[in-house]
């Protein structure tokens, strides 16, 4: 370890400019009978590292290097033979599955369809409705949370309330007065994301704030809470497909990346028998 510091201490006073000429082969380090060439560490740097910063690079570099190599060095020495070819064939199978798994994904990703129309996802999801039953409630809502202070809060009140497309476009213009809000409530959360957004309702108290088709003013020691309630739909429901649409659509992706990959695996084998490259013997 001394030596290697040794050679370290040296290394770390050649410049980046240096690292970039340096000619391949050239040992900066040794461990046992394994060597760190300088053509290893030409891809930490560039020219936008200091030369401070290139030092504590491939100082690291060179010590984590230095360890792992220790590491199986000892190992090898202290594992039985038995187990260092186990271990070689793991590591044989893992690179087949590396170039296999890549090979697969980019055939898959040049020639499968990833167009789903609508009509795929209801088709899907009409006939696979009991795979989507909920956990947890959903609601569809609107919401302003304002300073208990604030002047305009009769007006934003009543336009909450009412919220036709004058209402709406007026709540947008004030936006800037709120403290939290979403007026956008033809889309579906979970109920967990309610409890977030607006605190002064939890699981405790739900029951009382989160009916279909009402409204709440619900106050604290500083702000207001106006909710609006458009529409849920309970735990253990089949969930719309507005909502799972994402889920559905990916689904029916990986049911198409299956069925391709098995078509594949058999098309590889029957090519090649056809062009003599695979033939078995009795």
């Amino acid at each position: 370890m001394k030596k290697l510091s040794l050679i370290v201490s040296i290394f770390l006073c050649i410049s980046c400019e240096y690292f970039q000429s340096s000619n391949d082969g050239e040992p900066v380090a040794r461990v046992g009978e394994s060597y760190l060439y300088k053509s290893d560490l030409e891809p930490l740097l560039s020219e936008t590292v200091s030369s401070e910063d290139s030092t504590i690079i491939v100082n690291n570099y060179i010590n984590r290097w230095a360890t792992q190599e220790l590491f199986i060095q000892r190992a090898k020495i202290n594992l039985t033979q038995e187990k260092q070819d186990a271990f070689e064939e793991l590591v044989a199978e893992y690179r087949q599955d590396l170039y296999i798994e890549a090979y697969k994904e980019a055939i898959v990703k040049k020639t499968i369809d990833t167009t789903v129309t609508a009509f795929d996802e209801a088709a899907y999801y009409n006939v696979n409705k009991e795979n989507f039953k909920l956990n947890e409630e959903l609601l569809k809502l609107r919401y302003i949370n304002i300073g208990k202070d604030n002047s305009n809060i009769e007006e934003i009140t009543e336009r909450f309330k009412r919220f036709n497309v004058e209402d709406k476009e007026i709540l947008d213009s004030l936006a800037i007065q709120f403290n939290n809000y979403s007026l956008n409530d033809s889309i579906w959360v979970k109920e967990t994301q309610v409890f977030n957004k607006i605190p002064v309702i939890t699981n405790e108290n739900k029951d009382k704030y989160l009916k279909k088709s009402q409204f709440s003013q619900i106050e604290d020691s500083l702000e207001v809470y106006l909710v609006r309630i458009e529409d849920k739909i309970g735990r253990n429901d089949i969930a719309p497909l507005a909502y799972v649409r994402p889920t559905v659509r990916q689904i029916i992706l990986n049911k198409r990346k299956l069925e391709f990959i098995r078509k594949l695996e058999k098309d590889i084998t029957k090519d090649a028998v056809k062009q003599k490259q695979f033939e078995t013997y009795n």
